[in-house]
């Protein structure tokens, strides 16, 4: 009989994509070690399991994702703070009616999948609400409201409510200040 892996998590622990893959990994009942990473200091296991490029083995998935993203203006607006006024209501806009799409699919769900959490609630949920809204919150913007997305702010809720999902969220208020300190670090790039 083969014998069972030790399944590692390497992350930082305010990474929305890290988040999803350790809600993922609990949904499942796959036990794992969470290892803490700094990417700035690469650690030698990091260093091991990519050798030829000693980068993070995400840092290409991740890349295509921001720039689909990007494309979208999604990301954008999570700067929105490095734009004109004109340019920060474009944004916000742009940001809302792509918000609208989530709302309308939400629609008499408790989930993205119906009843049961599931992989696109993951992905949505350690992005939007765990990620950008904590970093529009730091800026003082209010983009996705409750009387605009009634649907998507019930939906949030529900993801509070699992435990899973509790587990996996950063601390509200240390996330806001990474955030900032993010949004900070690409305005002086």
């Amino acid at each position: 009989m083969a014998e069972k892996e030790e399944v590692k998590l390497l992350g930082i622990w305010a990474s929305p994509f890290n988040r999803r893959i350790e809600m993922a990994l609990k949904l499942k009942g796959i036990p794992y070690d969470y290892v803490e990473e700094k990417l700035l200091d690469k650690s030698p296991l990091l260093l091991e399991l990519n050798p030829i490029h000693k980068k993070d083995p995400y840092e290409r998935s991740k890349a295509r994702f921001f720039a689909k993203l990007i494309d979208e203006q999604i990301f954008d607006a999570g700067f929105v703070s490095m734009a004109r006024a004109d340019e920060k209501e474009a944004l916000v806009e742009k940001t809302r009616e792509l918000i609208m799409h989530l709302e309308k699919e939400l629609v008499g769900k408790d989930f993205f999948g119906g009843k049961s959490v599931g992989f696109l609630d993951f992905v949505a949920g350690s992005m939007i609400p765990f990620c950008l809204e904590r970093g529009w919150e730091g800026m003082g913007l209010e983009v996705i409201t409750e009387e605009k997305f009634p649907e998507f702010k019930r939906w949030v809720k529900n993801m509070e409510k699992i435990e899973i999902v509790k587990e996996c969220i950063p601390p509200r208020e240390k996330h806001i200040e990474h955030m900032n300190f993010m949004v900070q670090r690409v305005r002086s790039a």
